[in-house]
């Protein structure tokens, strides 16, 4: 009988270097470069390469490089371009954007002009990216499935960075580069709109991420658990269920009463993931642009518990009454 295979014991079987499917004849040629990878071999295939950069890949990464090098020697600056300081303080280093002073006008790059160009830049990397991934696909005849999926991600990105500053009228409304500071700035941005928790579109983001992890961890682990069977071989499995699939389907009906299919988890799984940002992205928007205050839009919706009033009452800031 055949050793049982699976993530932690898997034998890499190694080949002659696959570079693909034929391109069409318009297009420009891979990057023929091929090796292999033992580790990487242990989470997926070991085969590294080839790699399809085109004008789009080229110009997404020089853009990714110019707003990568515009943050990084701002934070340095920050520091007196101490190397030491630089590395310890990094997680609390940022690139503020503009003042409120500013409104959407061009500021001096000391003063917000730095993040607005990294911004720019940055933005028009993810966007290139993105039109690389669609062209990608459309040229090797799959769905677009992925790009749709970066969009929404994208979406999300651009509400928190560009759409929402703009409807609000200033750039200071705009997200901080830095990891310790642009969580700061999500804590703040919480208080002062009275607690993101009261916002329902945020509470949707937040059971589709969850649920999103959920979906893939049962995915994951069905198929774990019936690779033995060929279950990995998911799409043999769908048009022609063998053992695997027949096990794994009595197993979540035993254990659950209902199962997904081999193709249709697969939809659950995308439409969670993307729904996550789509949803809060909404929820951001709606966030100073139409309510002001979320506990009180709350209460005022029968959404929070009304307690007893212990000190001065809490004022609307849109009606500027109790």
């Amino acid at each position: 009988m055949a050793e049982y295979q699976n993530i932690f014991n898997q034998v890499q079987v190694r080949g002659p270097a696959y570079a693909g499917a034929s391109l069409p004849p318009d297009e420009n040629a891979r990057t023929m470069l091929t090796w292999f990878s033992s580790l990487l071999g242990r989470f997926g295939d070991a085969q590294i390469g080839p790699i399809y950069l085109g004008g789009l890949g080229v110009a997404s990464i020089v853009c990714f490089v110019v707003a990568f090098e515009i943050i990084g020697l701002n934070m340095w600056a920050s520091v007196g371009w101490d190397p030491l300081e630089f590395v310890r303080q990094l997680p609390w280093l940022a690139l503020e954007p503009p003042g409120p002073e500013y409104g959407l006008s061009l500021p001096p790059l000391a003063e917000g002009g730095w993040w607005i160009m990294a911004g720019f830049f940055l933005t028009a990397s993810l966007l290139l990216w993105w039109l690389r991934t669609y062209r990608r696909a459309r040229a090797l005849g799959m769905g677009t499935h992925v790009a749709w999926a970066f969009a929404a991600a994208i979406w999300l990105y651009l509400v928190l960075g560009f759409i929402r500053p703009v409807l609000m009228g200033s750039w200071s409304e705009a997200v901080p580069f830095g990891i310790f500071p642009h969580l700061d700035w999500t804590a703040a941005f919480s208080i002062r709109y009275g607690n993101l928790f009261y916002n329902p579109f945020h509470m949707l983001s937040i059971a589709f991420l969850y649920g999103a992890t959920l979906l893939f961890a049962m995915h994951g682990a069905t198929i774990l658990a019936v690779s033995r069977f060929g279950g990995d071989r998911e799409v043999a499995q769908i048009v022609d269920r063998g053992t695997a699939s027949e096990r794994a389907a009595l197993f979540w009906r035993w254990t659950m009463g209902f199962n997904a299919t081999m193709e249709s988890i697969h939809r659950w799984a995308w439409w969670f993931a993307v729904l996550c940002p789509l949803t809060g992205g909404i929820g951001i928007l709606l966030t100073g642009t139409v309510v002001d205050s979320w506990y009180l839009w709350g209460a005022k919706h029968g959404l929070v518990p009304i307690y007893p009033a212990t000190g001065p009452a809490t004022v609307d800031p849109a009606l500027g009454s109790p």
